[in-house]
């Protein structure tokens, strides 16, 4: 499930400009701090936020079925390398980056690069958002998308 919240967090983080691919320093702008809901081709959906320590925490929905999970994943997980941004995982044996394309003003298609047909829709989430991770910790995510 890990490698899962970090190819879908992933994503979003390395974004371009107003529309086409993104740079990966487009893509911090774009994304950094910012709540996006994404959806997957394989129905896998949820709400993620990239953090500018490169940590990236939210929720997942494995193939839109079954309980939402909250998850997080580790400072540096999410990594430039020249003009890409990659994922560090350290129990995967790839370490896959990202082609972003940005769709309009809010929103953007990313996939792994060289797998087009793995791809996820992000969409900047305005609402208010709680996350919760068990009854004794909860994490407020966000209460506006443009912290």
């Amino acid at each position: 499930m890990l490698r899962v919240i970090a190819v879908v967090a992933g994503l979003p983080f390395a974004l371009p400009a107003i529309g086409g691919e993104m740079t990966a320093s487009d893509a911090r702008h774009f994304v950094t701090g910012k709540l996006f809901s994404y959806a997957c081709f394989d129905g896998t959906r949820g709400l993620a936020r990239v953090n500018p320590d490169g940590s990236v925490d939210g929720t997942i929905q494995p193939k839109g079925r079954g309980p939402t999970r909250y998850g997080t994943m580790p400072a540096a997980t999410l990594r430039v390398k020249g003009e890409r941004v990659c994922a560090s995982l350290a129990s995967s044996i790839i370490q896959p980056c990202f082609y972003l394309d940005r769709t309009n003003a809010e929103s953007f298609r990313g996939s792994i690069s060289g797998l087009n047909f793995a791809y996820c829709d992000f969409t900047r989430y305005n609402g208010r958002a709680q996350f919760v991770q068990s009854r004794r910790q909860q994490k407020l995510l966000s209460q506006t998308a443009d912290k």
